[in-house]
C-alpha cells in the first residue's frame, strides 16, 4: 500500500524537507577545488544540528556517512573521504533528515569550477527530466506516464537512465511504496493520488546505464567510467499543482 499523508503529517513533512533544502544550499556552496568530500560531510552535520534535525543516512544499513557525496563517475551513495575536488569535476550532493520522525530526501549536482561541455549538457538534461517529471506529478496521473517522461526526456538527449536504483515514496521512513523508477510505460502503475509524497531522483549516464558497487559495498559507479548526474526532490502530490517540499534555490 502507498501512504497517504494525512494534513498533520504533511505540516511535518514540509518541514522535514525544508531542512533537507536548506542543509543541502548549505553545502552546495562549499563546493570548490581543494575541499574534500569528507570535510563537506562533516559540515553537513554541523547544518543538520542548526536546523534541528539528524541525517536519515547515517547508520541506515550500516552507511558510515552523514549524506552521500558521489563524484564524476560515481553515480550516487558516494562517502566522503580525504578526496579533494579538482576543477572539472561533478560532485552529486544527496542530503536525507529526520526531523520529529518525519523524511526529507533531496540532491543535486555540482559542477567544481569550468566543467566540460558533455558535463554541462548532462547537468542541464538531468535537472530537466526532474522538471519534466513534476509535469506528470498529477492526481489522477499514472505513476508510468511519470517515470516514461523521465526516461523519454533522458534518451532524446543522447544519454541513459540507470536502472538498478531508483526513487521511492518517503514518509516516516526513508523508503516507502511505490518505487518511482527513471523509466517505464506510459498508463502503467498505481494511480498517483493526494496525499502521496514521492522522493523522483533522475540518475543519468553519458554512457551506457550499466552501473557496479565498489568494494566499500556503497559506492555506486557507472560500469563504463563515464559521469553520472543526479537530481532529487520529495514532491507532494496534491489535488492541483504537484508541491515540492525540498523547492530549493539551487536551480
Amino acid at each position: 500500500m502507498i501512504p497517504i499523508k494525512s494534513e498533520g503529517e504533511i505540516v511535518l513533512m514540509r518541514a522535514a524537507g525544508r531542512a533537507a533544502r536548506i542543509v543541502l544550499e548549505k553545502i552546495a556552496k562549499l563546493v570548490r577545488p581543494g575541499i574534500t568530500t569528507k570535510e563537506i560531510d562533516q559540515a553537513a552535520a554541523d547544518y543538520m544540528a542548526e536546523e534541528k534535525c539528524k541525517s536519515a543516512f547515517l547508520g541506515y544499513r550500516k552507511f558510515p556517512g552523514q549524506i552521500c557525496i558521489s563524484v564524476n563517475e560515481e553515480v550516487v551513495h558516494g562517502i566522503g573521504s580525504v578526496r579533494r575536488l579538482q576543477v572539472g569535476d561533478i560532485v552529486k550532493l544527496d542530503v536525507g533528515v529526520n526531523k520529529s520522525g518525519w523524511i526529507g530526501d533531496t540532491a543535486t549536482t555540482v559542477a567544481v569550477g569550468s566543467v566540460n561541455p558533455v558535463a554541462a549538457k548532462l547537468l542541464e538534461v538531468t535537472e530537466g527530466a526532474l522538471a519534466i517529471a513534476l509535469l506528470h506529478a498529477h492526481s489522477g496521473k499514472r505513476l508510468g506516464d511519470l517515470c516514461a517522461a523521465i526516461e523519454q526526456s533522458v534518451v532524446s538527449n543522447g544519454f541513459s537512465v540507470v536502472r538498478e536504483f531508483v526513487g521511492h515514496g518517503v514518509g516516516k521512513k526513508l523508503h516507502e511504496e511505490p518505487q518511482v523508477p527513471n523509466f517505464g510505460v506510459p498508463g502503467d502503475g498505481p494511480k498517483l493520488k493526494p496525499g502521496m509524497t514521492l522522493a523522483i531522483e533522475p540518475m543519468v549516464n553519458v554512457g551506457n546505464p550499466g552501473v557496479k558497487v565498489l568494494s566499500d559495498n556503497w559506492t555506486v559507479v557507472t560500469s563504463d567510467g563515464n559521469l553520472s548526474a543526479h537530481f532529487e526532490h520529495t514532491v507532494l502530490i496534491t489535488r492541483d499543482e504537484p508541491e515540492i517540499l525540498t523547492c530549493s534555490g539551487l536551480s
